[in-house]
């Protein structure tokens, strides 16, 4: 019964919004990876916003409880969130046949990190607005890279092969 009472506090329910709405967000902009065929996708992008925004969460929940007692600043802990998402991203980009791969995977979720930890220190309106921004990058961008892609190799070869091109991480 005081684990109810717990979610009904204004303070709870407020946190449990915050990782939602990092989740969703992080999840909308993996459903265009997976559509892409990216090895990250919904679940990956979910977890890294919603995760990055559980940290903020906690760094701000425990700077309030400890305030006056101790010198802690969330922004440090927002900085650590950078860090080990790099960490993360630099496993994720590669070298295959001459070609690099994966760094727009790791530079969206280094963004899907952003985006949670923005709606952890309650940004809410920058996180929808990054969110609509990534997935413009992601999928409108895509199709100008392809058209310009295509103009240049005609350009160059002589020959078009628009048929042919795949969505590479670029």
């Amino acid at each position: 019964m005081e684990q109810i009472i717990a979610l009904l506090d204004p303070l709870t329910s407020d946190m449990l919004l915050q990782v939602t709405v990092a989740a969703l967000l992080g999840i909308f902009i993996g459903m265009e990876r997976s559509a892409a065929y990216k090895t990250a996708g919904m679940r990956t992008y979910g977890l890294i916003s919603m995760g990055s925004c559980l940290f903020v969460v906690i760094s701000h929940a425990v700077a309030v409880q400890f305030i006056g007692l101790t010198n802690f600043d969330p922004m440090r802990v927002a900085s650590q969130i950078i860090v080990g998402i790099g960490f993360v991203g630099g496993g994720i980009i590669m070298t295959q046949e001459h070609k690099i791969i994966g760094i727009t995977t790791a530079a969206g979720l280094w963004v899907s990190a952003g985006i949670g930890m923005a709606v952890g220190f309650h940004l809410y309106v920058l996180a929808v607005f990054v969110t609509l921004m990534t997935l413009f990058i992601f999928t409108v961008l895509w199709h100008i890279e392809i058209k310009i892609k295509h103009h240049a190799r005609s350009l160059y070869t002589g020959k078009s092969d628009l048929h042919h091109e795949e969505k590479d991480d670029i």
